[in-house]
């Protein structure tokens, strides 16, 4: 087996281990309950780099992620695009824009759900909000393991900013391929970390 090929194995199975470890501490926040829940992202649409900008790329949140019902709302109520990714049969994604009605949505499974109609070129967004597990102090996320992010992502300049919980932005090296792509900023409940 080449050197290569070994150390692309040993850094998926790293990645894996982290995962599995930061979903279960995850777990142990229990989002659902009466404290997490009631943490909002909202600020970071006061952002300069999200502010200034026309069309905004999010997502449904699901299960224990940082919600965005908020930050959806409030970029329709500031008159900005949202935009909402849906997966493509190779597993990369693009982004459709969406106006908050339900019935533009499709469900593709128990719990995601994705926009129906054309797909925005990449190069109209201008910020991107992305879900993560853990984000380094580099700037470099650990997302839920599929690379469909990290692909849209390298399609697009705008700015780039993940949603943890507190305790989720980590001094820990994550590992790294040269596939994963660098955020901008990562947001807790109550501040935004830039990332130089």
């Amino acid at each position: 087996m080449e050197a290569s090929a070994q150390n692309s194995e040993e850094i998926a199975a790293r990645k894996s281990d982290l995962r599995r470890r930061y979903r279960q501490e995850r777990a142990l926040l229990n989002p659902s309950s009466s404290g997490p829940s009631s943490f909002s992202w909202s600020h970071i649409l006061h952002a300069d780099e999200v502010a200034s900008q026309s069309a905004i790329a999010s997502y449904l949140s699901y299960g224990d992620e940082p919600t965005t019902i908020d930050i959806n709302q409030a970029i329709l109520a500031a008159g900005k695009a949202l935009l909402l990714p849906r997966m493509l049969a190779d597993k990369d994604l693009e982004w459709v824009a969406w106006n908050g009605d339900l019935k533009q949505l499709h469900q593709v499974s128990k719990n995601l759900w994705e926009p129906q109609g054309p797909a925005v070129a990449a190069e109209n967004i201008g910020a991107v909000i992305v879900p993560a597990l853990h984000i380094n102090r580099a700037g470099y996320r650990l997302g839920q393991g599929g690379g469909s992010y990290d692909r849209a992502l390298a399609r697009t300049d705008a700015w780039k900013i993940g949603l943890i919980y507190p305790g989720e932005l980590t001094s820990e090296d994550l590992p790294i391929e040269p596939h994963d792509q660098r955020l901008n900023a990562a947001a807790t409940p109550a501040l935004i970390v830039r990332f130089k």
